[in-house]
């Protein structure tokens, strides 16, 4: 299929203003404002979400009130502005993966290292995808969907057209805000509520209840929280009691613990203690499953790139269409070949080596692991989409490999594990990042964009966002610490459980080898093993209320099941979800920034609730939810 067989809404003979300050700086607002609330997401629930569509929702809203100061916008500046705005998202599901864990090992990265870092993935990964174009978006249109990109380009169409009203958004963020307020700095009622099925087997089910996590579970649906869901509840419910009943009458310590017994442990010490090493497995087996089975892609993808490159060197002067129109190939090969350059040439850029042999084995290991990851991320999101790209498995099989050929090497002491999670962090951003681009050249394709203008705004996004990113992470560390109840950073914990693994070769590979095993029977069921991987690795207070918002998208899409607008109605739903998402994001940051300046909140204490504390909880969750099903039931 070519590009002249689509018609984008904007004909490609047409110039409208497109790439102007006004959209720059508008979608570089909006990156940093959910950049910053993706951020606290990813360290307190280990996932984040695409916010493409509520940035573009955004975007038209600010520009329509614009217009009453004669600030006018066309549809290719929308485009550019949740095109730069887009870009922090996938920024930030890089860093929070891997960048904790340098902390908790006493490296203290500083606000440039991190930004650096960030900003050498966000640049590979941008610049791998572009050749990929053609083939991906354009060849491949029909049988790649890319549904964030598509729905996107769908909302800005809409949109010209006088639809796309951007209110669930704004009022959802301002619900988001409220409910933090009061339930994280105030603290009159309380965000967790726990229940112990069996206190002789402790068995325990609980419920985060915010509204980031319930609206998490609205955008990715009922199938995979409810499949996330189910590996949670196997740890908690059935692994948890197995491990209490078997370990109760033990008196000496099971490895990894060197000094407690079982039977003195709560359920919440034994999953730290054992119950994470088994979900370490299951993540890291489902990731490698996944790899394995992108391989075809990759090696398709492999061709296709080398095959772009030389038919971009030959054609280099061959003029184009201007919705046909990408970065140059020399431009992208002198890019890669600059970041390369710079990560092998510079001490300290990428890890603490300070032999220069050492640094082109980390040069060489992120360009090969960013390239295979990159072509695997463009393609999987075209099909499940953003929200739903596996990173943090390709991360673990980049630390797995990255480590397994330092320990080869004798790299095994504190300066190697920070290098091979450095090395982590660039290809995860990378692979993130390639996914976003991917959505917004889908979106571009749709609605008639210059893809060389699209890629720019790729670049100034995760040059302007980077910032904000990293002092959300800075702060959140200096308030609360990584690791700790208020921010697990549950995924910079597992990067980390595998590199000390590995590098230390003190793995309790019998834990290891169970999560494996459960991965893999999952898989030979036709369960997505990925998710259910990371519930079992993830607590269960924090899967059950994803649940609960992927429930009621359910009883949604059920309710409404051949109603015309049921379209509309699921997109009102994801809109307010975003919004709450941003609005929880923002004021946690805020109140983290509160603690480190001022001191830690009070709050005035649910004492004033009585008995009836755990029930308000659940209540105010549920009116939450209420509320979500109210701004989808409205959108016909």
């Amino acid at each position: 299929m070519t590009n002249d067989e689509v018609k984008p809404y904007v004909p490609a003979a047409e110039s409208p203003a497109e790439f102007t300050i006004k959209a720059v700086v508008l979608g570089s607002f909006f990156g940093i404002l959910f950049g910053t609330a993706n951020t606290y997401l990813g360290l307190t629930a280990g996932l984040t979400v695409s916010t493409s569509i509520p940035i573009a929702v955004m975007t038209v809203a600010a520009f329509r009130t614009l217009r009453i100061f004669g600030m006018r916008a066309t549809i290719l500046e929308n485009n550019t502005s949740q095109t730069v705005g887009s870009a922090s998202s996938s920024l930030a599901s890089g860093v929070i993966f891997t960048i904790p864990a340098l902390f908790l090992w006493g490296a203290n990265p500083t606000l440039v290292q991190i930004s650096t870092l960030a900003l050498l993935g966000a640049f590979l990964g941008i610049t791998f995808m572009i050749p990929l174009r053609k083939y991906l978006i354009v060849k491949e249109h029909k049988k790649l969907p890319y549904p964030e990109g598509t729905a996107c380009g769908e909302v800005l169409i809409t949109s010209e057209k006088g639809g796309a009203p951007a209110t669930p958004v704004f009022v959802g963020l301002g619900i988001g805000l409220v409910y933090k307020y009061f339930s994280s700095f105030l603290m009159i009622w309380k965000d967790k509520v726990s229940a112990s099925i069996s206190d002789v087997f402790k068995a325990e089910i609980g419920i985060k209840a915010t509204p980031a996590l319930l609206g998490v579970g609205f955008i990715i649906g009922y199938r995979i929280s409810a499949v996330m869901v189910a590996g949670s509840l196997i740890s908690w419910v059935m692994i948890i009691p197995l491990i209490a009943h078997f370990g109760q009458g033990l008196t000496i310590p099971v490895f990894p613990e060197a000094e407690r017994l079982i039977a003195g442990m709560s359920a919440s010490e034994i999953w730290t203690r054992y119950i994470r090493y088994i979900g370490a497995g299951a993540v890291a087996t489902a990731g490698i499953i996944t790899v394995i089975r992108s391989i075809p892609i990759m090696v398709a993808s492999f061709r296709l790139g080398a095959a772009q490159f030389k038919r971009g060197l030959a054609d280099g002067t061959q003029t184009v269409i201007r919705t046909g129109h990408d970065l140059p190939i020399k431009w992208i090969l002198g890019i890669v070949s600059a970041i390369i350059i710079v990560i092998a040439a510079i001490p300290g850029l990428v890890g603490q080596f300070d032999e220069l042999s050492h640094r082109i084995v980390v040069a060489l290991a992120i360009t090969i692991f960013a390239f295979l990851f990159v072509t695997v991320s463009s393609r999987i999101v075209g099909l499940i989409g953003v929200s739903s790209n596996p990173t943090s498995g390709m991360t673990i099989v980049t630390l797995l490999g990255t480590s397994m050929v330092f320990y080869l090497l004798g790299w095994t002491d504190t300066i190697g594990k920070i290098t091979a999670l450095s090395v982590g962090t660039v290809v995860c951003v990378a692979a993130s990042i390639a996914g976003d681009t991917s959505q917004d050249l889908k979106t571009g394709f749709l609605v008639g964009a210059t893809p060389f203008k699209q890629q720019i705004g790729e670049y100034i996004g995760a040059l302007t966002s980077v910032a904000g990113v990293a002092y959300a992470v800075s702060f959140l560390h200096k308030a609360y610490g990584f690791g700790t109840v208020d921010l697990p950073a549950p995924q910079a914990m597992l990067m980390k459980t595998v590199i000390d693994g590995v590098l230390s070769a003190q793995l309790p590979w019998a834990l290891v080898f169970i999560g494996a095993a459960f991965a893999l029977v999952v898989e030979m069921l036709g369960i997505p093993s990925l998710p259910f991987a990371v519930g079992m690795y993830l607590p269960v207070s924090t899967m059950t209320p994803i649940f609960a918002g992927g429930l009621l998208r359910r009883f949604i899409e059920r309710r409404y099941r051949g109603d015309a607008h049921l379209a509309r109605r699921r997109e009102g739903g994801i809109l307010f979800s975003s919004g709450l998402i941003a609005g929880e994001g923002l004021l946690g940051v805020g109140i983290a920034a509160y603690t480190y300046f001022v001191h830690k909140p009070e709050g005035l204490g649910d004492a004033w609730l009585g008995g009836f504390s755990s029930p308000f909880s659940l209540l105010v969750f549920f009116g939450l939810a209420y509320l979500i099903y109210v701004f989808a039931k409205r959108q016909s």
